[in-house]
């Protein structure tokens, strides 16, 4: 290793990247990080962090209303979009300083400027032209916002990366979009305020979640006053004074303030020199690599969602762990991607680990449905209806749960600790046999008894 500057150089300081350097330093690896934004990645800096942050301020609305149930006089609340986006912002700057900080004392030295390989040993700093000699190389350089086809107008259209920097709260906005980011940026706004507008291309929203979550969700997004609009897409944005028209593929007009596209994210792959050393991206886009995170270069590895496998922070932090347990520690760690909980942090919230009822009724012989849908305690005294929607899918023939779904008040709590026995391979018998907490809403995963409907291979043939 002495004809290298470095042990080991990661391109990114997302959250896949700085656990991938610091991990690797704590094993006496000479290690060194390049991000030419600011260190913390999509999650802290325009992601998962402020996102969670003004889902918090969203939700405040509602509370005020449900206090008067509770006997509460509250004045008539006002709200702040500057202020928030300000406190926003100086929470983010503790976090990357945080992160900083960590690398720091990790002895990890942080190169603030774009990074591009130039063989399989060679990374060539564009902000001061220097060129670093790597042992190892890590690509960690995340993903990047996708507004697809160049339709008329599209340079009017904000992603969610603008959407945090906001000068105005939008009073109307058009968002296109039915994952995660569109999902809950639409409940954001809508809580705040703002009169929305949700556009999807697809059938129903959150396209790959379990069919009854999506449609609990949908309508519970309706009720709130989100107009929900799926089979259609945005063709053209017109610019009209001070206010935009979006067109439908329908031919339906809509007038707006804001227009934000959350469509998807692509693997942040381009320019960064790979596509000279070999290193393929598979169909999906995102680099490809073993089971390791080993590219076809052997001494060039990568994480999180630049390979596009589970786009999800924790998974790149594992990734970005193991690579380093295993390339710097002597360890053998496979990352297990199967069973990874996952939360939406719409309103209500969603919660989900394992298999959606289509994936298990194609797994498994024999499928048995349990489900409950009822009403927040809450929402009793508040009046607000709404309700809270709970599944869990069992393997009939193991009596293993494989599969559990929420919808509703900290579900993403929730699913965390259901997480824990999901991948324990816990039975329905185990979760019969959990005492219950009264009053939760979390009993009915362990009160539910009787079967919503039982599947069998040879019937659905």
């Amino acid at each position: 290793m002495a004809d290298f500057d470095v042990d080991l150089f990661v391109i990114g300081a997302g959250s896949g990247g700085v656990r991938a350097a610091r991990i690797a330093s704590s094993y006496g690896a000479r290690v060194m990080i390049a991000e030419e934004y600011r260190v913390g990645g999509t999650c802290v800096i325009r992601g998962c962090v402020p996102k969670k942050l003004l889902v918090y301020a969203s939700r405040f609305a509602g509370d005020f209303e449900d206090a008067a149930g509770y006997g509460w006089t509250v004045g008539e609340p006002t709200f702040s979009w500057p202020a928030l986006i300000a406190n926003k912002d100086r929470e983010i700057m503790r976090l990357e300083a945080a992160y900083t900080a960590t690398l720091e004392r990790f002895k990890v030295e942080v190169v603030k400027s774009r990074a591009v390989l130039e063989d399989a040993h060679t990374v060539h700093l564009l902000a001061s032209g220097a060129r670093v000699k790597a042992d190892k190389i890590l690509i960690a350089t995340g993903g990047w916002p996708h507004m697809g086809p160049n339709i008329p107008g599209l340079e009017h259209v904000i992603s969610s990366n603008e959407a945090f920097h906001l000068t105005e709260l939008p009073k109307r906005i058009v968002i296109q979009g039915g994952g995660y980011i569109a999902v809950e940026f639409a409940c954001v706004f809508a809580g705040l305020g703002s009169e929305v507008t949700l556009v999807y291309r697809g059938e129903n929203i959150l396209r790959g979640f379990d069919d009854d979550v999506r449609e609990h969700l949908r309508n519970e997004m309706r009720t709130r006053g989100i107009n929900v609009i799926c089979g259609h897409t945005v063709t053209a944005v017109e610019k009209a004074g001070d206010e935009f028209v979006v067109r439908l593929s329908d031919k339906t007009a809509i007038p707006t303030d804001k227009v934000m596209f959350a469509i998807g994210r692509r693997p942040n792959c381009m320019n960064i020199g790979m596509e000279n050393l070999g290193i393929r991206c598979h169909e999906h886009g995102g680099i490809e690599v073993d089971e390791y995170s080993r590219t076809a270069v052997p001494n060039i590895y990568a994480v999180g969602d630049v390979t596009n496998r589970v786009n999800l922070t924790p998974v790149a932090i594992r990734e970005g762990h193991a690579f380093a347990d295993n390339v710097f520690g002597g360890k053998s760690i496979r990352v297990d991607h199967a069973n990874v909980p996952t939360a939406v942090f719409s309103e209500p919230e969603v919660g989900v680990i394992g298999l959606t009822e289509t994936q298990a009724r194609a797994t498994f012989d024999v499928v048995d449905v349990y489900k409950t849908s009822f009403r927040p305690m809450k929402a009793t005294l508040a009046g607000r209806q709404t309700r809270s929607f709970m599944k869990l899918l069992v393997d009939g023939t193991t009596d293993r749960v494989v599969g559990c779904h929420i919808v509703g008040p900290d579900a993403g709590e929730l699913i965390q600790a259901i997480g824990i026995a999901v991948q324990m391979k816990a039975t329905k018998a185990d979760f019969d046999a959990t005492m219950a907490v009264h009053p939760t809403a979390a009993e009915e995963l362990v009160t539910m008894r009787e079967k919503a409907i039982t599947y069998t291979r040879a019937a659905a043939e």
